[in-house]
């Protein structure tokens, strides 16, 4: 039972309770395409307090309250009292008396953790520094819809390790039995406490969770090739190192070709081509599902509100 739960991190989550998430959601994805409505929110509000600029998660999350009849409120930071010096307990106090939820998209995931703690209602993690978990389980539900299973799948994230993606995208692959590698130039590898819970999660499946430091051997035999930006939100002053240090990770056709026959890209959103990935791979038709991955976050969206939300 998930109603009235928070979300921030899919290490809170079970693996049944990640698979009746998706579950959820390839139903209503096949609900809302015949044209039928689940309006579960009717009558309830819900607040989107966004600390950071967004386009997938700040929409997807508009449109899902809308299509299941709810009313979202869109908060920046300025637009409150937080600017002031109100607290977050206050804020979240306060906001528990009017609406019924608070999504979240913050620079630091301890805000997160204390609006939760004082939150009467569910509060939902829309991306911190630490974890992205909406994005990640949008991205098992597309992993799901192209491949049909998890078990014998390996993942290849190339990239920066220490980041919120690669730390949700490992929990997620690890609680439904999909093996990931992590490749990262050194000094990038994922928090030691995240590898050690995607491993607990994976050894009740039987998946390896690997850190390597070539990209080239992360890639090979994958399943799936996935990779974000090498310069995240709040480390734009890092950019000129970041991308030296990063000099040939970008993902390319030779990275790629030793991947499995059928493989396909994965990349969260916003790309910048040329860095972190070529053109010629991310636009890729045949392998790409970037687009799809991106309206998967609607749908996936719209099942964690049913079924959190009281």
């Amino acid at each position: 039972m998930l109603k009235g739960r928070d979300l921030l991190t899919l290490a809170d989550f079970s693996d049944e309770e990640v698979r009746e998430i998706l579950e959820a959601a390839r139903t209503l994805k096949l609900l809302y395409n015949m044209g039928h409505k689940v309006n579960v929110l009717s009558g309830k509000t819900l607040a989107l307090y966004f600390e950071l600029p967004s386009t997938r998660t700040r929409i997807s999350f508009e449109v899902a309250i809308h299509q299941l009849g709810g009313y979202a409120i869109y908060l920046r930071q300025e637009d409150l009292q937080l600017v002031r010096g109100e607290s977050i307990a206050d804020t979240a106090r306060v906001l528990s008396r009017y609406v019924k939820a608070i999504v979240a998209r913050v620079r630091n995931h301890e805000i997160l953790e204390e609006m939760a703690r004082y939150a009467e209602i569910p509060v939902i993690n829309a991306l911190s520094n630490l974890y992205h978990p909406c994005q990640a389980l949008a991205d098992l539900l597309t992993i799901y819809e192209k491949k049909g299973r998890f078990r014998g799948l390996r993942v290849a994230y190339i990239g920066d390790g220490n980041n919120n993606v690669c730390h949700s995208l490992m929990l997620a692959c690890s609680k439904v039995g999909i093996d990931i590698r992590v490749g990262c130039p050194r000094g990038y590898e994922p928090l030691k406490e995240v590898v050690k819970k995607a491993e607990e999660a994976a050894s009740k499946h039987g998946s390896i969770v690997e850190i390597l430091h070539d990209p080239y051997e992360t890639a090979k035999g994958a399943d799936v090739i996935y990779t974000d930006v090498f310069v995240s939100m709040g480390r734009e002053e890092e950019r000129d190192k970041r991308l030296r240090d990063f000099a040939g990770w970008t993902i390319t056709k030779d990275i790629v070709r030793m991947a499995k026959e059928d493989y396909i890209f994965m990349h969260c959103l916003p790309a910048h081509r040329g860095e972190e990935v070529a053109s010629e791979v991310i636009d890729d038709p045949k392998h790409s599902v970037v687009w799809d991955q991106a309206e998967n976050r609607l749908h996936l969206q719209r099942a964690l509100l049913a079924l959190i939300v009281p």
